[in-house]
């Protein structure tokens, strides 16, 4: 989340992992049709990472109180890009950044970190919760649609069914939780901001998924998290100029860089991980366990309870995922010599 259109020289080594590489070409690196092996393991990244970032919501309320919004993403892409330095070496069998590479980066950056935050923040004030749970549910349904227009993906109508379950049962989620006429009324501004948020995340799934056929996750993460920092910058350093950052406690600069790193390294890492081998359709459908592992954390750590309306909502949510991502039956090859 120097230029970053433009190949640094090579960093020093860190204790990381082995570089990993992008995926394969053809069908922009999806595997996960008929004849192919089912890909657990990116299945498993897409979930990891929506199930980090729907556990630290609460965290990202409580940094706000501490923080205004723009100073708080300028340091947050500003630690993250210090920790992911020695992502951004280009690997021995990389070819150097094409210009629609790096076009394409500055777009996942722009709609996924910069234009997404401001559209979800403002949106939020003039709309009810309700509202906006309803309208981003239907990020799943969005990414669809945009992965067939854009990707030309081909969505199998099981998939097609998943998406409808995994949408029906985030709006019940919402629904359920707030009730009718909770929160701010809606003006036409406001449900329009959430409608461009919805798009925007929609954007991040469907050109990431692009990214991932030229450039390995990590690379991806580094590079889109300076252009998140360049973006930010500006906004970050007006309100940094009257912001007392002596009252700020030990322990709020702590979770601060939890949040940096878990937000703009493990999460981004895991979902680009995860659409290496996945298409952007099914991997859109995996937005459900925001709102599950939010839940989640309030029945462990927090005491809240489920009614049977949500444990429904949530069954039809997680009954979406499982139905989009089930392995197909593939027929078996007639014997050879055999005439039709």
């Amino acid at each position: 989340m120097s230029s970053v259109t433009t190949d640094p020289p090579a960093a020093p080594a860190a204790a990381l992992p082995p570089p990993d590489s992008p995926a394969p070409h053809g069908r922009h690196g999806s595997h996960d049709h008929p004849g192919h092996h089912v890909p657990w393991l990116s299945y498993l990244s897409l979930a990891a990472s929506t199930s980090v970032i729907g556990s630290y919501v609460g965290l990202s309320k409580l940094l706000v109180l501490v923080f205004p919004v723009f100073l708080l993403a300028f340091l947050r892409f500003g630690m993250a890009a210090v920790f992911m330095l020695p992502w951004l070496r280009r690997g021995p069998a990389e070819a150097p950044l094409s210009r629609r590479t790096r076009w394409l980066l500055f777009l996942e950056s722009f709609f996924g970190n910069f234009l997404f935050s401001i559209c979800l923040l403002f949106g939020m004030k003039h709309s009810s919760a309700v509202v906006a749970g309803v309208i981003m549910a239907g990020i799943p349904a969005t990414v669809a649609l945009m992965s067939w227009l854009f990707l030309r993906e081909r969505i199998a109508p099981r998939t097609l069914a998943g998406i409808a379950m995994a949408v029906g049962g985030i709006a019940l989620v919402a629904l359920s939780k707030h009730g009718d006429g909770a929160g701010a009324p809606t003006s036409g501004w406001g449900a329009l901001l959430l409608v461009g948020a919805m798009c925007c995340e929609a954007s991040y799934v469907v050109i990431g998924k692009r990214l991932t056929a030229d450039l390995p996750p990590r690379r991806i993460s580094a590079l889109i998290n300076l252009w998140g920092l360049v973006l930010v910058t500006p906004l970050g350093l007006w309100q940094a100029m009257d912001f007392d950052f002596g009252a700020v406690a030990v322990k709020d600069w702590g979770l601060l860089l939890f949040y940096a790193i878990a937000a703009s390294t493990i999460t981004v890492w895991l979902w680009m991980k995860g659409l290496q081998h996945v298409s952007a359709a099914k991997a859109g459908v995996f937005m459900v366990f925001l709102p599950v592992s939010t839940a989640l954390v309030g029945l462990v750590f927090l005491g809240e309870r489920m009614n049977a309306i949500q444990l429904v909502a949530y069954a039809l949510a997680l009954g979406g995922v499982m139905l989009a991502t089930w392995p197909a039956r593939v027929r078996a090859a007639p014997p050879a010599g055999t005439s039709r």
